[in-house]
């Protein structure tokens, strides 16, 4: 049986989430001098590099930093957690990004890892929440909240120039 694929968000409906996501962080850390991004691989990276220009504002002159998680996201346990980055997470604030909250399982692991940094804040972005927590874990900024079946599975495909979200 063919899998069929709906695309729920395309490139300009995805600009305009993640604009507003960029919106609110500058709202809630328009004073912060430092600020980390850090985007779970691959995906949570990729969007986390799209946010980063958006957040360039007069109001908004905190130094970014953006870090790459690495995770398993299948198996989190398996594989240590690891950073693309030598810099000092202690007494930071932080902003973890990622594409799609499903079970939890991936943000939840990915937070614990940071929150055993001894950072100062944290606040999630995720571009799709599918709300099948598993995990007491929630997005703090979500583009689109969507009530999905167990058995779809929500594709996120980025390009260079494109980013598209499809339903499967």
């Amino acid at each position: 049986m063919k899998k069929t694929s709906t695309l729920i968000l395309n490139n300009y409906d995805v600009e305009k989430k993640l604009a507003r996501i960029a919106f609110q962080i500058i709202e809630d850390y328009h004073s912060e001098k430092e600020l980390l991004i850090v985007g779970v691989s691959k995906n949570g990276f990729l969007l986390a590099e799209k946010i980063i220009p958006l957040l360039t504002n007069d109001s908004f002159n905190a130094k970014t930093e953006l870090i790459e998680l690495k995770i398993d996201k299948k198996n989190p346990l398996k594989k240590a957690i690891s950073l693309d980055s030598k810099v000092s997470f202690q007494n930071k604030k932080v902003i973890l990004v990622d594409d799609v909250l499903n079970s939890g399982k991936t943000l939840m692991h990915a937070a614990s890892f940071l929150i055993s940094m001894d950072i100062k804040k944290m606040n999630t972005v995720v571009l799709v929440d599918r709300r099948h927590r598993n995990f007491p874990i929630k997005a703090d900024w979500v583009g689109l909240t969507l009530s999905t079946t167990v058995q779809e599975h929500i594709n996120v495909e980025i390009s260079k120039n494109k980013i598209l979200v499809f339903l499967e």
